[in-house]
């Protein structure tokens, strides 16, 4: 198992690269960096919240799994409930470092469009949401494996981890798509249709929640959902 550490070892080092490489760039102007502070500030509230919900699902579920042998003759047990909370933390924290990159990586790309033209703009988001893909596989890559090292390949802990991955993804998706949803109407109806202010129009306060929605929703959210079928790919490939 030394191959698979060693390859997600150097992919959450490409990680680190990256992200240097996208805080480096010039965040722009004042106005710039303010509204992303903001958008910033609201995908952090955000996730801490839906993270603290998710957190007392997964204690729960993790505390029936260690019971779960003392009233049936189910195979699971201490060893299962400790690999499902190790799957959900590393589903979580691969979004949570997505998302934070993804919000500093918003008026960086704006400012290289102006100052440096097309390929300065797309390097600085290639390498953003790089970030995100490589979180991804390296975090979701090293857990399985310190897990199958661990615990000597059990499969019934092998799914636990897959299990926690999937239930973090199933919050971080849907939570973040309804908020994302709702925000970007709220946007609609109340700065187009009432106040006729253009769209993505920083007056108005619904476009800040809509570019969080964006950030939780489709980076947060759909890098629980990449980790949790990059797992499930590799656990269904090891039983077979």
């Amino acid at each position: 198992m030394v191959a698979p550490i060693a390859a997600s070892l150097l992919a959450l080092a490409f990680v680190v690269y990256l992200a240097l490489d996208v805080l480096r760039s010039d965040q722009g102007n004042e106005r710039m960096v303010q509204i992303s502070q903001m958008i910033q500030a609201g995908a952090r509230a955000f996730l801490k919240r839906e993270y603290m919900y998710v957190s007392m699902f997964v204690l729960v579920i993790a505390v029936l799994m260690a019971i779960a042998p003392l009233f049936s003759d189910v195979e699971l047990g201490w060893r299962t409930s400790v690999a499902f909370i190790f799957g959900s933390v590393m589903s979580g924290l691969a979004g949570y470092i997505g998302m934070s990159i993804a919000t500093r990586a918003n008026a960086r790309t704006t400012e290289a469009a102006r100052t440096r033209g097309l390929k300065g703009a797309l390097s600085v988001a290639v390498s953003g949401g790089g970030v995100m893909g490589m979180s991804v596989v390296g975090l979701a890559l090293l857990g399985l494996a310190i897990t199958y090292i661990i615990f000597h390949g059990e499969p019934v802990v092998v799914n636990g981890y897959a299990m926690g991955a999937s239930l973090v993804a199933l919050f971080a998706r849907s939570g973040g798509g309804i908020f994302t949803k709702g925000a970007d109407m709220g946007a609609d109806l109340v700065g187009k249709v009432e106040a006729g202010i253009p769209e993505d129009d920083p007056r108005n306060p619904a476009v800040i929640a809509d570019n969080v929605g964006d950030n939780v929703g489709d980076v947060a959210g759909l890098g629980a959902d990449l980790l949790e079928s990059y797992v499930e790919s590799m656990v269904a490939s090891m039983a077979l």
